[in-house]
């Protein structure tokens, strides 16, 4: 499932014919300056122990994704209902939000889906997982939905 609107911002679009892509790009920040500087000190802790967990799991280094992603990856997406919607997108990733932790990717896959009910405690967004705190998950759980969100290939174009 590629991204849609409600994960990120998409580029304003004009009727030009153009292929569109999405706002949010890597960057160069720097992710270990970013997580630290997170609040509450638990989404701190929490957004620290994700990024070793997320590099454990992809063997990838983390990039941060416009102002508040952190991810490990990336795939080249089309939407199925609007084919000059494309772009690049982390295969996984994360934000500690102040309010809570959200995760991306976990679900996009038919295994991860259904594997996801075995997480622990969380709710649903249109695309990511959102957590109040990893004591609510089962972190073993946590690596196997992020190894099967790492064999994400790219769509193919249209």
């Amino acid at each position: 499932m590629p991204p849609n609107e409600t994960w990120c911002s998409v580029a304003a679009r004009r009727d030009t014919g153009r292929v569109q892509e999405s706002k949010t790009q890597p960057t160069t920040a720097d992710v270990t300056e970013f997580l630290e500087a997170a609040t509450p000190a638990r989404r701190r802790e929490d957004g620290l122990a994700l990024a070793e967990i997320f590099r454990e799991a992809t063997g990838a280094g983390p990039v941060m994704w416009g102002p508040s992603m952190v991810g490990y990856g990336s795939y080249r997406y089309v939407s199925p209902s609007d084919p000059k919607r494309q772009g690049e997108w982390p295969k996984v990733a994360f934000s500690p939000r102040k309010a809570q932790l959200s995760l991306y990717g976990l679900k996009d896959q038919p295994e991860g889906a259904a594997l996801l009910p075995q997480l622990g405690r969380y709710t649903e967004g249109a695309g990511c997982v959102y957590v109040k705190n990893l004591d609510d998950i089962d972190l073993a759980v946590l690596r196997r939905l992020i190894a099967i969100a790492w064999t994400r290939e790219d769509d193919p174009l249209p």
